[in-house]
Formats: C-alpha cells, structure tokens, sequence
C-alpha cells in the first residue's frame, strides 16, 4: 500500500517537456530525461558553433548544468524549454567566442551541406566545384544567419520555433531565411562574372520551394 506521502510512480518517457520541468523542480530525476531528450541536439549545435569537439562537450555540460541551476525559475511564457536551451547554448558560445577573440564563423563542411538535401541552399549549387564557393559564402555569412542555417539544416528545426530561439517572430525568421539564399545565390552568380544563366534551374527550384517554406 502507498505511503500517504510518497509521490505516485512517473513515467518520465511519455511526459511532455512542461510536465517533467515541472516535476524537475521536486525530482531531480525528470531532469534526466530531459538532458537525454536534448543533450544530442545541444551537443550537435555547439559543435557547429564552435569547430571542436573538447569545446562543444564542455559547453554541453555547462548548458545543461546552467539550466538545472535555473530550472526552478523556469516559467513557460512562450518559450518552451528547448527554446530556453537553444537561448542557453546561444550565450554561451558568444561568450566562448568573445573569450577568444575568434572570428564567429561556423565551421560548416561536407557533413552539414549534406544535410540540407534538396529544399537547402545546397540546392542553389549544380557542381562540386559551385558547392565549394557555397560553403565558403556560407563560412563568410555573419554568426546569426550561420545559426539560422543550423538550426534548420542541421536540427531541422520549424521556424515557428527558430523564432523562438532567437527571440524573433517566425516571419522575421522567414524573411532572413529568403534574404540569406538570395545572397549566396547571387554571390555564386557574381563569382561566375556573368548573369546567372548557369543557375536558371536552381533559381527556378528555389522559387518553388520559397513560396512552399515552412
């Protein structure tokens, strides 16, 4: 028979983010699965932000020890806690960067191009050697539009929440998504010092997919 104060069993795994934070703030276990649910995509994120991997698991490990220090303040005020994540590893890497004085560059690479498929800026590139000078556009993009081409290429993220993350309403969000495939497809077109004849299809596919963006 149950003890008058002993807490009814949890289960942890099908409970929603609001749930276990919650719960987080009387049992420290919730809190692990909420590390298990995100410490991947953090992790992921980091790394792309920062270019190594000691790096990205020590700031890992900080996002999630600096949000179980704060969780009990959490509130839900339209940020859901992977948001408030996001916001977390956002501020730390800025702060690694500013540390080091690097250049905010992200280090994007085949892995990343790869990812995009289809629908990404990829997609604007109809050669390995066009794919090349994309990334190089891309490594030259200022660190906000790196951090939007992450979040949705590489986390796969809806804008709805990117919005969220970097504390922009999701059609700010598209309007800089469009603004940024514009601008390395007309960085391509200009490296090539000709009008972008060789990228007719791209821009065609491009156009399609615009008006079909999330």
């Amino acid at each position: 028979m149950t003890e008058p104060n002993t807490p009814p069993e949890r289960n942890y795994a099908e409970a929603d983010d609001a749930q276990l934070v919650a719960w987080t703030k009387e049992d420290s276990a919730a809190f692990g699965e909420l590390y298990q649910r995100y410490v991947r995509k953090i992790y992921n994120y980091v790394y792309y932000r920062t270019g190594n991997h000691h790096d990205a698991e020590d700031l890992t490990s900080r996002v999630f020890f600096r949000a179980l220090a704060h969780v009990q303040s959490y509130t839900d005020r339209g940020v859901p806690f992977s948001a408030w994540l996001y916001r977390i590893a956002h501020n730390l890497v800025a702060n690694w960067h500013r540390d080091r004085g690097r250049q905010k560059i992200v280090p994007l690479d085949e892995q990343i191009t790869s990812s995009m498929k289809s629908q990404a800026p990829e997609a604007l590139a109809e050669s390995h050697e066009e794919q090349e000078r994309l990334l190089q556009f891309i490594r030259e993009l200022p660190a906000e539009r790196q951090q939007l081409l992450i979040l949705k290429f590489v986390e796969r993220l809806p804008n709805a929440e990117i919005g969220r993350i970097m504390n922009r309403t999701e059609g700010a969000i598209k309007s800089l998504y469009h603004r940024t495939l514009l601008a390395l497809r007309e960085n391509l077109a200009a490296q090539e010092d000709t009008p972008p004849r060789t990228l007719k299809h791209s821009s065609r596919r491009f156009s399609v997919r615009r008006r079909n963006a999330n």
